[in-house]
């Protein structure tokens, strides 16, 4: 299928996949996708292609990984004639000179309502902040992070907050990708503008380690365990020490809820074995260790 607007996708998670299923549904498929290296992954550290690149096949979709976007590269995207360069979920930097290539510059769909919660987490960082008024922008790409003229924004109700962490992604990142559909078009054409961002009231969400996932179940607030529980979901995770038969161990806590102003834990997985009901889990002899200082043991 040839698309009706000739444009170059960067994307790489399942942020993107979730836009570029919605610009397929609008007939809106690009003539190009630009993605990062397979990488390995797993315990047996197989070589994986990402998400966006897998999609992008199955749809017959040409697909190039640079490892470096150089002056080769440049050159070689030049050559595929786009409109428009569309930036979803892409995690590089475009420098100044690949955003001056194409007619239309290059447009990003940024899960925030920018310019809140610039930066590479603004899906997860919303929930940790509990920050429920969110949303989805679309804006023209700078020289800057997520700071470039909003081309559009919108608003977008998140039922069950605190949400989890992927449902969220899976929801922004089909919303953004409607709103994506319907602006692309207008802005190829030139019937839509673009506004500078109030950069006074920006905020900046930030990437993830996988010691920001420790949980002090003893003596932190029950709301803002459940916050890091929804927020973390899937990655980094969350986790907390148990003593069970005099042996301390880590336990990935996997989701829990409020009841009466306090966090009931409802899904664990203790090291190195199955996920199970917390119940299952907390037998007489079980205890929660408080954390007393940097964790020196973080998560495999």
């Amino acid at each position: 299928m040839m698309p009706m607007i000739p444009y170059v996708f960067f994307g790489t998670g399942e942020i993107a996949v979730g836009a570029l299923e919605e610009l397929e549904k609008a007939l809106l498929m690009p003539s190009l996708l630009v993605t990062v290296p397979d990488r390995p992954a797993g315990r047996g550290r197989t070589m994986t292609p990402p998400p966006a690149k897998v999609w992008a096949v199955a749809h017959g979709i040409k697909t190039v990984q640079p490892e470096k976007l150089d002056q080769d590269f440049f050159y070689e995207l030049a050559k595929t004639k786009a409109d428009v360069y569309v930036v979803v979920d892409y995690g590089k930097f475009l420098p100044k000179a690949l955003l001056d290539i194409p007619a239309r510059g290059v447009i990003n769909m940024h899960p925030s309502l920018l310019p809140r919660l610039r930066g590479p987490s603004p899906i997860r960082s919303a929930i940790l902040t509990d920050e429920k008024k969110t949303g989805v922008s679309i804006m023209r790409v700078d020289s800057k992070m997520d700071h470039g003229p909003i081309i559009a924004s919108r608003p977008v109700s998140i039922p069950d907050w605190p949400s989890r962490g992927r449902d969220l992604d899976a929801l922004l990142s089909h919303q953004g990708g409607k709103l994506l559909a319907e602006i692309l078009p207008h802005w190829v054409s030139g019937d839509v503008e673009s506004h500078e961002q109030n950069h006074d009231v920006a905020t900046i969400s930030t990437l993830f380690k996988k010691e920001d996932g420790l949980l002090d179940l003893v003596n932190g607030d029950p709301y803002t365990n459940l916050l890091k529980i929804r927020a973390f979901d899937g990655w980094p995770g969350t986790y907390t020490f148990f003593e069970k038969d005099g042996e301390k161990m880590r336990v990935k806590i996997l989701d829990a809820h409020m009841e009466n102003k306090k966090i009931v834990i409802d899904t664990v997985k203790p090291e190195g074995k199955r996920e199970m009901k917390y119940a299952d889990f907390a037998v007489p002899g079980t205890s929660i260790i408080a954390p007393s200082g940097p964790d020196i043991n973080t998560p495999a």
